[in-house]
């Protein structure tokens, strides 16, 4: 009789699992309608238009299905000092949103992290920002940066600046918009690390008479590498494609003109969807790469 009832056991667990299954199926079905309706068909169609060719004898923006390969290396060879740009600008504003938003996550996350209303308030301070329109805040410091603002006047009247200096459109600009606009990207994650960090491990390392130095650099940085990296990771990517700060309507100029620009011109102004889309695809190509190498040589896998 135990011999029979232990045998039993698998087919009667066999139906169960099974339903468990398809009910799984079911819960995950709308999030992969989902991601196929808006992310893979949206991918699909912007790899098929990148290898599009003109029309003979067609108007502007008249397209037809081909393999035209040369879409992406024209692309590549005219927008080349674009896209090295915006992966500049993207890193430095990345670097300088750490440094800024390392202390702020740390205060916050550690520092008063035995008074709620304290935190609640700072971190209502850092979402702030989201609530109004990213355009909006980008005009602000456009006129805050203009020629006639408080910043240029204060510093041509300081002698600090010199008279026929502009602060908008230069690289300067550019990256301080970004910088601004993504430092609460970066704040949360690190906050999100650092206020589950056992301080019990700071203070060991100040019970073995490390400096303070040495216990961040040994204890705090890797204890909240995992935030580190998807702070970075996520104002790096939105950052490499931003076309708003580096705009001539905003903080930018033809100068510091970004990948992202070249993109929304070429599908906005010119219609050359193809070199659009391929440009397209060649920014995510690059972006998966860095992010590819970066999250390996970090040892964080497990966050991609």
């Amino acid at each position: 009789m135990a011999f029979s009832a232990f045998a039993s056991t698998p087919a009667a667990a066999g139906p169960v699992v099974r339903r468990r299954s398809w009910i799984a199926l079911v819960l995950l079905l709308p999030g992969i309608l989902y991601l196929l309706l808006f992310f893979i068909t949206p991918l699909i169609s912007l790899v098929f238009t990148s290898f599009q060719q003109p029309v003979i004898n067609g108007d502007i923006g008249q397209y037809s299905a081909g393999f035209q390969w040369s879409n992406y290396t024209d692309s590549v060879v005219q927008y080349l000092p674009l896209i090295l740009r915006a992966f500049g600008y993207a890193l430095l504003a990345t670097l300088l949103a750490l440094v800024i938003s390392y202390p702020l996550a740390y205060f916050i996350g550690v520092k008063v992290r035995g008074f709620p209303l304290v935190q609640s308030l700072l971190l209502t301070l850092v979402i702030a920002p989201f609530f109004i329109s990213f355009l909006l805040r980008t005009l602000a410091w456009k006129q805050i940066m203009s020629d006639e603002g408080p910043i240029v006047v204060g510093l041509k009247a300081l002698s600090i600046f010199p008279s026929d200096g502009h602060i908008t459109g230069t690289p300067f600009a550019v990256i301080f918009g970004l910088t601004y606009n993504f430092i609460p990207f970066m704040t949360l994650p690190l906050y999100a690390t650092l206020e589950r960090l056992d301080v019990r491990f700071i203070e060991a390392g100040n019970d073995l008479y490390a400096s303070p130095f040495t216990t961040f650099r040994k204890i705090t940085v890797p204890l909240s590498l995992p935030g580190i990296v998807s702070g970075t990771l996520l104002t790096f990517i939105p950052a490499a494609g931003d076309y708003i700060n580096a705009s001539g309507d905003f903080l930018g100029s033809a100068q510091t003109s970004m990948v992202g620009n070249a993109i929304e011109s070429n599908f906005l102004v010119t219609q050359n969807y193809p070199v659009a889309a391929a440009l397209s695809i060649v920014l995510m190509a690059v972006i998966l790469i860095i992010v590819g190498f970066y999250v390996r040589r970090a040892g964080t896998e497990d966050l991609i």
